[in-house]
Formats: structure tokens, sequence, C-alpha cells
């Protein structure tokens, strides 16, 4: 049985913590000049409905139940959009609440997608709170929460299957709390790292903190309405790039490299060796294809290719160059590697490429018994055995990615958008990228989509963020039994 006065206890303590945060960004807006009541009217709301959650509903004695957590984790991650939207809702800037939301559920599933047609007007508080959103989605607001709820009397193994459902959960050390911290302490260290990698390169302070929260997000909101071609810079395009692809890699390998100093361990790993196959592969067949249109220098379109696969491959979304004026061979590309995305326990979106090495090697096996029908083939993913469970939970999830895919196209089709930009739009969505092809391209945005369109993409946001197991399951008769 699912005890909901245990949920609304923990989720009271989340609440809490946003309106904290948005206290500090009320900071942040008097500091800058700007209006008070964009944060601290959500502050309050946030805060004060926190707090009768948890004071009014008992704190929990024991442990979450594995469909206590699944709930749990949907709501945290609604109810934080629904109120990081107000901020958006309550400026000039959103002409309803649906855009405010789909901007906040944007943000905080790092997917990277705006309404808007000109990011400049904003004001900086705004745009700090815009790009501070992928910061915080993208390590997962619920694993912050691993770390806090042992405090409080409750352990976090649950919320840590919950977030993770479809990865491979490795834990770094004996207890989830510990794990939850050293992850964020390496996500916080490459942060650091990153902020004063762009302020040497050139970069203001302000646009520095601003695409390194966006950067390790794995997000791709950006300051600039064109993106990161905006700064017309070489070396700030490189800084990103590395990492782009830092943040797409497993943070168990950067505890590996960093932390243990294993550097052995982390190349043996099959799914990062295939990541990066990928990512240079994809980058070769670009470079090419730039080359034998006119207008690239080899060092321009080496730069740009491997800027742009880095940028969809880790499902960031930044833009040097508006990739719908490539040749066709290009732009299919990147559409697949949309579909891809990084490393399992990483910020990135996509299927991940431990998921399609495996089925990869699921294919050879049948191969291999339509030759060898006696024969016994076991499925390896470096050392390790995937026992059949595992390869069967894949399969499921594959389909339930296509099935979701179809439908939502076909939703967004329906409500009068082209084959191509409803194909792109839910692909760009549904595994948190941002830009995609149509009329939602490099160079376009969501605006002028309708708003039911607006509402589906960000159903499909919120799915691929949590890996549609984790928000699927919530909605069939099983999970609501005894």
């Amino acid at each position: 049985m699912i005890r909901l006065h245990v949920l609304f206890n923990i989720i009271g303590l989340f609440m809490m913590a946003l309106g904290a945060v948005m206290l500090g960004f009320l900071a942040i807006s008097l500091w800058l000049g700007g209006d008070p009541r964009l944060f601290g009217i959500p502050a309050l709301l946030s805060a004060s409905t926190g707090a009768l959650y948890f004071f009014a509903f008992r704190r929990p004695g024991h442990d979450l139940s594995q469909r206590e957590g699944v709930l749990l984790v949907c709501a945290i991650w609604l109810l934080v959009c629904v109120f990081g939207a107000f901020p958006f809702y309550l400026s000039p800037h959103f002409h309803s609440y649906t855009d405010a939301l789909f901007e906040a559920v944007s943000g905080f599933t790092t997917t990277g997608a705006t309404v808007l047609v000109d990011v400049e007007v904003l004001p900086r508080h705004l745009q700090l709170w815009r790009c501070m959103t992928h910061w915080f989605g993208g390590m997962g607001i619920v694993l912050l929460g691993i770390a806090i709820l042992p405090l409080v009397g409750i352990g976090g193994m649950p919320l840590y299957r919950a977030e993770f459902s479809g990865a491979r959960s490795e834990k770094l050390r004996p207890r989830v709390a510990e794990t939850a911290l050293a992850l964020w302490k390496i996500y916080f260290a490459l942060t650091l790292a990153q902020y004063f990698a762009l302020r040497w390169a050139g970069m203001d302070e302000f646009d520095a903190a601003c695409h390194t929260f966006s950067t390790l997000g794995t997000g791709g909101f950006s300051t600039r309405t064109a993106s990161i071609a905006a700064f017309n810079s070489p070396l700030i395009e490189y800084i990103i790039i590395t990492f782009m692809l830092l943040a797409g890699m497993n943070f168990t390998r950067h505890y590996m490299l960093w932390v243990e100093r294993r550097p052995g361990r982390l190349w043996a790993d099959g799914e990062l060796r295939s990541y990066l196959a990928v990512a240079a592969g994809a980058t070769a067949i670009i470079l090419l294809s730039l080359l034998s249109s006119p207008g690239y220098s080899f060092a321009a379109a080496l730069r740009k290719s491997l800027f742009q696969v880095s940028s969809i491959l880790t499902t960031t979304g930044f833009v040097t160059d508006d990739f719908e004026k490539w040749l066709p061979l290009p732009q299919l590309i990147l559409l697949t590697l949309m579909f891809i995305g990084g490393c399992t326990g990483s910020t990135a979106g996509g299927l991940k490429a431990a998921r399609i090495l495996l089925l990869f090697k699921l294919v050879g096996r049948e191969f291999k018994r339509m030759v060898e029908r006696r024969g016994v083939f076991a499925i390896r993913l470096g050392t390790d055995v995937i026992p059949e469970y595992t390869i069967q939970s894949l399969l499921n999830m594959v389909y339930l990615t296509l099935m979701v895919f179809v439908i939502a196209a076909l939703m967004i089709a329906a409500t009068g958008v082209d084959v191509l930009s409803s194909i792109a739009a839910v692909a760009a969505a549904t595994f948190n990228i941002g830009p995609g092809l149509g009329s939602v391209g490099p160079s376009d945005h969501y605006g002028h989509l309708s708003d039911l369109a607006k509402w589906i993409l960000s159903i499909c946001m919120l799915a691929g963020r949590l890996e549609f197991y984790t928000i699927l399951v919530i909605l069939t008769p099983s999970f609501w039994r005894k």
C-alpha cells in the first residue's frame, strides 16, 4: 500500500528547499535591480506549500518501498517544474503559463527547447535562473535529495533506482547518500573547471556562469539567441566541446579517474569506447561532407562538425552553425545521434550508448543462433555477463520509446505541424536535445506551436528525462493495487 502521508512529508521537504533556492535568486534579482515579485512570490508559494506538507503529515520512520520511490520521483519532478515556471510566468516575456511551463520543463529536464524568439530581452537574473535549471536538473534534483533523506530517517535506495530506472546504477560507496555526495562533488568540480576555462577564454562572469550551468547539465540554454555562434571564438567552442563530452560520460568513470586514480578501468569500459567511437566516426563523415560544400576551410569544418556532433550526441543542444543548411547526409547523422545520446549515469539523454551497444550484441547473438541452433551464447558488456531479464528489460524500453515516439509524433502532426517538424520536435523533446529540424530547427524556436503541442512535448520531455519506465509505470492499474 502506498503511504501518501509519507510522500507528502518528503515532498514538503523538497518544496521548502526549492523555496530556499528561489529566495537566493530573489537576493540576486534585488542586487541586479530586477522585479522582486518574479522570485519573491514563487519562493513564498513553494516554501509555504512545502512547510504545510512537511509539518502536517507524519514523518516516516523507515525506508520507502519501490512503488513509493517511483511515485515520489514523478511528483517531485512535476512539482518542481510547476513552481519553477512561476518566475517566467510573472515576467512580461512569456505570453501564457503554458509557455512558462514549457520553458521550465525544458530547463529542468535539460532539453533546452525554448519558446523565446529573442533570448537577449530577458533580464540577467531570469537568464541565470533559466540556465541554473539545467544545472539542477542535470545531475538530478532527486539525486541531491538522496543525500538529504537519510537525515530525516528515510533511506534513498528506491529513489536512486527510480531516478536511474534503465541505467546501470553502480554504487561508488557503501551508502547511497555518500554516493550522491561523491557525484555532486565531481559535478561541482567540473563546474568550477569549466567556469574558469571560459573566463580565461574571454567570456565575462555572467556568460561564463550561464554557459557552464547549461553545458554540465547538457541542457543548451544560452544567453544569446544565436547560441555559442554569437561569441565567434574557436577557443570557447573547443572548451565547451571538451566539457560536453565529459558531461556525457558516466560519472562513475570520473570517480574512478579523479578520485580512485584508476585510469585503466576507464578505458576498459566498452560503453565509453563506443561513445567516443560514435563521436569520432560521425565527426569524420560530417567533416568530409562540409569540405565538399563551398565556404568551409578545414579548420572551420572540423570545429563545426565536432561541435555539432558533441552537442547532439550529448543532447546538449548548443549551436554554432545552422545545420539545416547542410547536406541531407549530415542532417540524417545528427538525427540518428539524437536517438543514441550519451553514456548511462551521465547528465545526457537519449537511449544511451550502452543500450545501443547491447542491441548490436543481441542482434549478433541471434545471427549465431541461426547458424548454431544448440549453442548457448552469453551477452557481455566488458567482463560482465548481462542476465536475460536485463535484456528483456532493454527490449521493453526500446519498445516503450518507439511507442511514445510514434504516438507523440502523430499527435503533434494532428495539430497542423508538418511531418519533418513533428518527427524532429518529438525526437528533440523525448531525448532532451532541444533544437530539431524543420520549423523547430537550430535557428528557430517552439513558440509558434499550439498550446496542445507544447503540453504534449512537455510530457515527452519529462518521460524522456525519467527514462520512460518511471513515469509510465504509474499509469498502469497494477501499480495502484495493494
